[in-house]
């Protein structure tokens, strides 16, 4: 029985991830798929309880599970923890993205049917809007050499072409499941990083003749994803100029509470791919406890845990088919449906995907 490591965090994902699980749990077992979830603790509330925000004991359930299913980090309060270290993002995300070499972010932004108004771009610009952005997630400045001086600070860029062509060969045959339409993201004008990009981007692309390509400087196409958002199919980007597009991309969608993502890597199961799953937006401290959160985006990733990590098609799809099903019925969280309209909880809007499905 394949065991899911299940680290809801802090915040709002606790509530999320219990809204979540029924439906991955229920999706799973239709296509004969028995999953064993079992809960640590991580990010603040880790902290809190043991010191570290990625004890020990947590690190070892992630050793022996097929994939691990993640809420949420962070907050205000443990921005003031004196270590940046023991942070929660940086003292578990980062360690666990690297302990995994989980070098592939793929995040998907796609405009549900029925929210087109939901967005601040105008529904004719974002309409068809289904696009997939694949990160490059264990380089860059994030992974960099660093240092804060009084006056002075720096953060390294560095890649290697390694990297770079083990996330261009993922985006590729993303492309090739897709519409076989890739767009490379960079900033080869500047930086030196991105030039190494683009000759290793001319070396892979030459065996994907099948996949039409192109390239865009990254502020370019930060005004091109507000005004054409439904022309870009699969992008793939270096680590930090996709950590902010892939925000962005998810505002234009609508609301960051639909937006799922994988991590994955190159470390394999006998059920798949290992790999983290997770809801692109935040911990959300404001709101937690009020049982008003979204949890289409937790639902989703898990999705995504099923096809990846376990190669359940069929569940991954039936899932996504209840989510765009209790949307076209006009069911919607606090965050999809203004002040002004009728609001699910986040335990409704669960049980409400959970009969869909």
């Amino acid at each position: 029985m394949p065991l899911i490591a299940v680290l809801p965090g802090d915040g709002i994902g606790p509530e999320v991830m219990e809204a979540s699980l029924p439906v991955v749990s229920a999706a799973a077992a239709k296509a004969g798929l028995k999953l064993e979830f079992e809960h640590a603790l991580v990010g603040g509330a880790a902290y809190d309880a043991k010191g570290h925000p990625l004890p020990e004991d947590t690190s070892a359930l992630c050793d022996r599970a097929a994939a691990i299913y993640f809420g949420a980090v962070g907050g205000p309060k443990y921005d003031k923890i004196p270590d940046p270290n023991l942070r929660p993002e940086r003292g578990a995300l980062l360690p666990l993205r690297k302990r995994y070499t989980l070098y592939a972010n793929v995040r998907p932004a796609v405009v549900y049917k029925g929210l087109e108004k939901r967005s601040a771009i105008k529904p004719d610009i974002i309409t068809g809007m289904d696009m997939l952005v694949v990160r490059e997630l264990v380089g860059g400045a994030y992974f960099g050499k660093k240092e804060l001086k009084e006056t002075s600070a720096y953060d390294v860029i560095e890649y290697d072409a390694e990297q770079i062509e083990r996330v261009l060969r993922f985006a590729f045959r993303a492309a090739l499941e897709r519409k076989k339409h890739l767009t490379l993201v960079h900033k080869a004008n500047v930086l030196q990083t991105s030039i190494l990009w683009k000759k290793v981007w001319d070396k892979v692309r030459a065996e994907y003749p099948k996949v039409t390509c192109d390239d865009c400087y990254v502020d370019a196409f930060a005004m091109y994803l507000i005004s054409r958002p439904a022309s870009y199919d699969v992008v793939v980007t270096e680590n930090m100029m996709g950590d902010i597009l892939t925000d962005e991309a998810a505002q234009v969608t609508g609301s960051i509470g639909l937006i799922a993502s994988a991590s994955l890597g190159a470390k394999t199961t006998e059920w798949g791919v290992f790999g983290l799953y997770e809801p692109a937006h935040g911990s959300a401290p404001d709101i937690a406890g009020k049982g008003i959160a979204n949890p289409l985006a937790t639902i989703l990733s898990g999705a995504m845990m099923l096809r990846y990590s376990f190669g359940a098609e069929k569940a991954a799809q039936r899932i996504e088919a209840a989510v765009r099903k209790v949307l076209s019925k006009g069911l919607r969280t606090r965050d999809l449906a203004g002040a002004k309209g009728r609001a699910l909880t986040t335990t409704e809007m669960g049980k409400a995907v959970l009969k869909a499905l």
